[in-house]
């Protein structure tokens, strides 16, 4: 049973056992209670209340349980950018927040969303950190992505009304993953960042079935990812004219089509003649050969599946070459070595791969470039006149990678 009110020397301020109430009556005539620590709290709380009524921007506190917010929230949140929202992404919202955000705010905390507190998500993710509760250890980029569905779904809330302010604002995420790589011996070689020599790629090609071979001499030549090369259809290869080419408009993401991984996406990747000539035949052999079908497709027109194609003709191929065991990503870091070894600057290999800045060309392919500083650099005869021709390699930016071995 709750302690009775206790009135104080305040208009409208109560004692309850250790804690101080306010009483007041909003825009709407409904009284309403808050609870604070301290009488001084207390007293600037009221005084707050009643300045947001007198001006008309006081917004009532919401009542409604964080399961059934988050439930509804996520079946209708749109995005904030201009992009719009990909269906597979709210798959991923979705499945986060059933698994771990409502467990824990509903049934761990049960909290409504109003007294969801900033302390209460550091709890949170200090919950996920922790692998006895999880059962396993969550990766750094596991907790960031788990983190996303809840600071959108709080953030409407603060749109729509329900809260003052996002308690998600401000909370430390973890950074364990390097030190943890280091702990378990694991920091020597990273397989996500392999990239396959000139000849590994070529035995690869030579061992590789030969109904195999567009579509991973085009992976390893263009640098597409997975999601972008099965979601291609003919008519975004551009095979004819001067300057043959690859359009990437879209990606194919748990069977769903929709834009590329960002607006960065949206690239014209370069081919060269020996790929042409290759695609030309292919087209020809394939019953798959309209302008809105499918390049690479299964043997039943549907769309390739990840898993499948890389326990039935990747790891196969892998195998019989000697080749350590890579994922479909080694052929994309592959283009990145060569490009990189052709003389393409970052700006270059950044807008070829998709990426959303140099910087970030930069960081994940920096054990890609020369560490030799090479000779000194020479003043030019005749005076202070500066070049103004682009480089040779500024002009490259088109040009598509030679074929190797096809």
């Amino acid at each position: 049973m709750a302690a009775k009110l206790e009135r104080t020397r305040h208009p409208g301020i109560y004692r309850r056992g250790s804690r101080y109430v306010i009483i007041y009556r909003d825009a709407e005539n409904r009284q309403r209670k808050e609870a604070v620590r301290t009488l001084d709290d207390a007293r600037k709380l009221k005084a707050t209340r009643e300045a947001a009524i007198a001006s008309g921007e006081h917004q009532a506190i919401s009542r409604v349980r964080f399961a059934e917010y988050a439930t509804e929230w996520v079946e209708r949140y749109q995005g904030r950018g201009s992009r719009g929202f990909r269906e597979s992404t709210r798959d991923d919202y979705r499945r986060d927040l059933a698994k771990y955000a409502v467990p824990y705010f509903e049934g761990k905390l049960r909290r409504r969303v109003e007294q969801i507190t900033p302390r209460d998500v550091a709890n949170f993710v200090a919950w996920l950190c922790d692998e006895r509760s999880q059962g396993r250890f969550l990766a750094d980029g596991t907790v960031r992505r788990i983190m996303a569905p809840l600071r959108g779904c709080l953030g409407s809330a603060v749109v729509e009304g329900l809260i003052r302010h996002n308690p998600t604002i401000g909370i430390s995420l973890p950074a364990r993953d390097e030190q943890r790589k280091i702990s378990l011996g694991l920091d020597e070689e990273d397989v996500d960042t392999k990239a396959l020599s000139i000849e590994e790629l070529t035995m690869f090609f030579e061992l590789c079935p030969p109904d195999w071979l567009p579509f991973f001499h085009l992976l390893s030549a263009t640098g597409l990812r997975w999601s972008e090369i099965t979601a291609l259809r003919w008519r975004d290869i551009e095979l004819d004219g001067s300057a043959p080419h690859v359009r990437v408009r879209r990606g194919h993401v748990r069977g769903r089509f929709g834009p590329p991984k960002s607006k960065y996406g949206r690239r014209d990747v370069p081919i060269d003649s020996t790929i042409v000539d290759e695609l030309r035949a292919f087209r020809k052999s394939s019953e798959w050969f309209a302008p809105d079908e499918l390049v690479f497709v299964a043997r039943n027109g549907n769309p390739l599946r990840q898993e499948n194609v890389r326990r039935r003709v990747l790891e196969p191929i892998l195998q019989e070459a000697g080749v350590s065991k890579v994922g479909f990503h080694a052929f994309r870091h592959t283009c990145a070595t060569r490009l990189f070894a052709a003389g393409r600057n970052a700006v270059q290999v950044q807008r070829w791969l998709g990426h959303h800045s140099p910087a970030y060309t930069l960081k994940a392919y920096v054990h890609l470039l020369n560490e030799d500083l090479g000779g000194p650099l020479e003043n030019p005869k005749g005076g202070n006149r500066v070049a103004t021709e682009a480089t040779e390699t500024a002009r490259n930016d088109t040009q598509p990678l030679a074929a190797i071995s096809l």
